[in-house]
């Protein structure tokens, strides 16, 4: 997000609006993550949902100290209606880019060794993480984080909140928001988190630790 900038030309006073959070482009086809995300289920939580709270937390700090701000600071100073969009634009934009067709497997390199070190096994991961979907009562997220000396960690996030809000680094999050999966799943939380796996860019996720 670009911040305003005022300066004098030929003694008229100039400025240069702020530039407001946008919706993100999805790097991929509609239908490209089925049938762990349908194309209609896209529709929907990008389309609609992620676009109100672009707007609405547009809305929400227009003319106040908050408009300047970087997102994840925002989220981290924040309360109330902006805290609550404002976590919901950082959790959104990194879950529909840690995503691509034709992934899944499992990470390599320091963010596997990190994972084993941590669980185990990779496969010790995914049922951990998975349990924390399935457990977490209501609306939230799932995430894998880590600390600042690399160790990782699996936190249950209530409604929009986010991992940075505890001094962490987010790295891969699931949306147990029922609109992320209801459409195609109902009430089969389990099952859509199983399919996420195939979806899953390990690049980019080890890219953000």
């Amino acid at each position: 997000m670009c911040l305003p900038t005022s300066y004098r030309f030929n003694h008229l006073q100039i400025t240069i609006p702020l530039m407001k959070y946008e919706l993100i482009q999805l790097p991929y086809e509609p239908n490209a993550l089925e049938p762990a995300i349908s194309a209609e289920t896209l529709s929907f939580h990008h389309g609609k949902h992620l676009a109100g709270y672009v707007n609405t937390l547009n809305g929400l700090i227009e003319g106040t100290e908050y408009a300047e701000l970087p997102l994840e600071e925002l989220v981290r100073k924040s309360e109330g209606p902006i805290f609550n969009n404002a976590g919901q634009l950082l959790n959104h934009n990194l879950y529909f880019t840690q995503f691509a067709p034709n992934k899944g497997g499992q990470p390599s390199g320091k963010l596997l060794d990190a994972i084993v070190a941590k669980w185990g096994s990779f496969e010790a991961f995914q049922q951990e993480f998975l349990n924390a979907c399935t457990t977490l009562f209501g609306s939230g997220w799932a995430w894998l984080a880590a600390k600042e000396d690399g160790e990782l960690v699996i936190t249950k996030e209530p409604n929009g909140s986010n991992p940075v809000v505890q001094g962490l680094r987010p790295l891969f999050g699931v949306d147990v928001w029922e609109h992320a999966y209801y459409l195609s799943y109902q009430n089969r939380r389990a099952d859509h988190v199983k399919d996420l796996w195939a979806i899953v860019d390990w690049d980019v996720v080890a890219s953000r630790y």
